[in-house]
Order: C-alpha cells, then structure tokens, then sequence
C-alpha cells in the first residue's frame, strides 16, 4: 500500500492536552517507516492551522521518527508545504553518545535519500549543532511535544 505522504507533507501531531503541533517530513526512507521531520509551535486546532513561520530554524523539534502515527490516522495529513523545496530542508548529523561515558561520542550522518541508512559513523569531538541520534515512536514525539507546547 502507497503512502499518502512524502517529503514535504504537513501533519498534526496530537497534544496530551489537546490542540495540536504542526510537522514536516523533511526525509523518508523509501521503504516508509522512518522519517526525519521537523516540528512547530504553536500549539493549533484544525480550524487554526496555517502553514506560516514553518521553516527549519522555527522548529522546535527536529529528529527521526516512526510514521506510524501517519499510517494509522492519528496524525492527520494536512498537505504538502507550498513551494517546498527540498534543499532548505537539509539532513543534519546527529551525535551518540555513551549514557556511562565511557566510549567517545560518534557523528552519525544518515544518508540524504534515506534517513534509515547510516553513511558516517565516526568518533567526534566536537558536538556542537548536532542532533541527539534518536528514533521516536509516535507516542514520544507528541509526549515531547506536549511538553514544549504546555
């Protein structure tokens, strides 16, 4: 069965206290399943969206997620951003780190076609601008979201 997404769609993510927050899906693997998307603020309702101030640097969020929650209808699709371009969208690297400390922390850069696939996996000292590595299910990201927007 064929998505009813791609990049450049617009979703919303249900809040644990109601409304919603906006996403992208900047990346998705081609084989569905894992996504890298950015999320917005403020917090919405269905009547109240719009598609301003969505842009890279007015994410609140950014990270690899699950689609399952567009799979199944929990996170309705709204449509694809006007003049998406994909290159303002870009594929950061992400760091994973050792929660004991102690193995150094890794650069991890996923590939730009696929955001399941990994393309660098190297020791990095320098952390600064990169993303946790982290995949999150559906239930954290709006649990993330919920408490961003509270």
């Amino acid at each position: 069965m064929k998505n009813a997404y791609s990049e450049g769609t617009v979703f919303l993510v249900p809040l644990r206290d109601g409304g919603f927050a906006r996403g992208l899906i900047a990346r998705l693997s081609p084989r569905g399943k894992i996504a890298y998307g950015c999320f917005f603020g403020p917090k919405v309702t269905v009547e109240g969206f719009s598609f301003e101030n969505m842009s890279p640097k007015t994410a609140i969020l950014r990270g690899r997620f699950g689609d399952l929650g567009l799979r199944n209808g929990n996170w309705p699709v709204i449509g694809v951003l006007p003049a998406w371009n994909r290159s303002d969208w870009r594929m950061p690297s992400f760091v994973r780190q050792d929660p004991l400390g102690r193995l150094e922390p890794r650069m991890i850069v996923y590939s730009d076609c696929d955001p399941a696939e990994i393309q660098i996996n190297t020791v990095c000292s320098d952390l600064q601008g990169l993303l946790p590595d982290a995949l999150s299910g559906y239930g954290a990201i709006e649990i993330k979201l919920s408490k961003l927007l509270s």
